[in-house]
């Protein structure tokens, strides 16, 4: 028999009339001994695990590199410039990408789930909450970007550039062609949409909802008047502020490009896997630096908010 119960937290630090971005600020003061080692160990690990796929995905596509540079060096015979394909290269970094998208959900959730524990006043420790935390990102993730990315590739196939002119099935410049090569733009909105609308979701889970009753209440929460504007004041100032720490963090790492692209191609020999090497190094350390100082931040406004805005979620106990 499942029994429903209510899972939402006290308000933290006094009345219940507080402002969510006073008691979020609160609880990173008071527990930021806590909150400061739990982001210096995800950051870390996940640093070391994402040089280390890295690494993996150069290996897998050393056989590119290494064509690369055969055929750089036999143009240069030739004395004609020579154009590098990447179709090969980002097909790797495609099959890769869902192992990166995975080790930023799992340091995400370890991270959300700490800051959730010092928003119910918890003691720090290990959490078994991650797991829901983690199963709540995949399944937000499967509700939010099939339908954009199903809609760029068609429209891509029917639209595309790439298209012969005898091959197209669409007139170019016909209200059919337009309308389909525009379609891109209401499905990332739509996915914006949804993506806001369960915002919450993995604060939810980190507070002892399940997965699919943390995307149930998050809907429930962000799909009225008050709670829609509480999650658009606190998500769009926290998207801008990621995006300018990451813009910064991304600047001020550039002297890292030559230097890794130097290091590499005289250990290596091969310039191409040495230059994107070097453009991937800042990138890697704009991303490091914003998870460290945003993340903790986010992850703890969220849980505040939904302490504050989940009456009526209930978790089922068997």
């Amino acid at each position: 028999m499942r029994i429903q119960h209510d899972v939402t937290a006290p308000p933290v630090g006094g009345g219940a009339q507080r402002v969510p971005a006073a008691t979020t600020f609160e609880v990173l003061r008071r527990n930021r001994g806590a909150l400061a080692g739990a982001t210096l160990r995800v950051v870390g690990w996940g640093g070391l695990a994402g040089l280390l796929l890295t690494a993996v995905i150069f290996a897998l596509g050393w056989p590119l590199f290494t064509h690369m540079r055969n055929e750089r060096i036999r143009y240069h015979q030739l004395e004609d410039p020579y154009l590098h394909d990447l179709t090969g290269l980002v097909q790797v970094a495609l099959w890769t990408l869902p192992l990166f998208l995975l080790l930023l959900g799992t340091g995400s959730a370890a991270l959300q789930a700490a800051c959730s524990r010092a928003v119910a006043a918890e003691p720090p420790g290990p959490s078994a909450r991650l797991r829901p935390v983690l199963a709540v990102y995949v399944l937000r993730g499967l509700i939010v970007w099939p339908l954009p990315l199903l809609v760029a590739f068609v429209a891509d196939r029917l639209t595309g550039l790439h298209i012969d002119t005898e091959d197209q099935v669409l007139e170019r410049g016909s209200w059919p062609y337009t309308l389909v090569e525009v379609s891109p733009v209401p499905a990332v909105f739509v996915a914006v949409v949804l993506r806001l609308a369960l915002t919450l979701a993995p604060a939810a889970a980190a507070s002892g909802l399940g997965p699919r009753a943390a995307l149930r209440c998050s809907w429930a929460v962000t799909w009225t008047r008050a709670g829609a504007v509480r999650v658009l004041a606190l998500a769009l100032p926290l998207a801008a502020a990621t995006a300018g720490v990451l813009r910064l963090a991304v600047q001020l790492a550039l002297p890292l490009r030559p230097l890794v692209r130097n290091l590499l191609e005289q250990a290596t020999g091969n310039f191409f896997a040495a230059y994107y090497a070097g453009i991937l190094a800042p990138v890697a350390v704009g991303i490091l630096v914003t998870a460290a100082v945003v993340l903790p931040v986010s992850c703890t406004a969220f849980a505040v908010l939904r302490a504050r805005s989940g009456d009526g979620c209930a978790v089922d106990a068997a």
